[in-house]
């Protein structure tokens, strides 16, 4: 009896943990180097309550420099630039800023700091985008690594230089 009380309220309490930090929906994209560069990587994303946690390992970087990094409007990487990707995701139309500015790009993300083998690795959460259906999903939207750092100032791009990566995120199954 006492055993039967104890898992029940262990259960009750996980439970409970999980209301407060739901897990919801996941996404996935596998950066692919665009025409003449060697950067790749996988991101994922997974709806965590209100916010989103995004995961990335990228390699193929340039050792000891920061790239920009950017969701943005179009999941498509056909051309072979990246272009096709458009700009960055701005469904609230924001200004380009900092990742951790209220006013910003729903697709700001933070750089990437490659270490001196070129390989990058950021875990962060955000709250401005989701995983689930709306208009801040990033579902089916395309996902860039910059060349050069973005200046978080620079109107609408961050002055990131050319797109030497390119993914659409995907829905993932669990």
């Amino acid at each position: 009896m006492c055993r039967t009380l104890i898992a029940l309220a262990v259960a009750a309490l996980v439970a409970g943990c999980q209301l407060f930090r739901a897990e919801g929906p996941r996404a996935r994209a596998e950066l692919q180097p665009t025409r003449g560069n060697t950067v790749s990587g996988t991101v994922y994303f997974k709806q965590v309550g209100e916010h989103v946690r995004v995961h990335a390992a990228v390699t193929g970087l340039r050792p000891g420099r920061e790239h920009g990094f950017h969701i943005h409007e179009v999941g498509d990487c056909g051309s072979g630039d990246g272009m096709s990707a458009k700009g960055h995701f701005n469904p609230f139309g924001k200004p380009h800023a900092h990742h951790s500015t209220a006013e910003r790009h729903a697709g700001d993300l933070p750089a990437l700091k490659a270490d001196a083998a070129g390989r990058a690795e950021l875990t962060i959460e955000l709250d401005v985008i989701t995983v689930a259906a709306g208009p801040a999903s990033v579902v089916g939207r395309g996902l860039i690594v910059h060349a050069d750092p973005d200046d978080y100032r620079t109107q609408p791009t961050g002055n990131a230089g050319a797109r030497i990566a390119c993914a659409v995120i995907r829905r993932a199954s669990d």
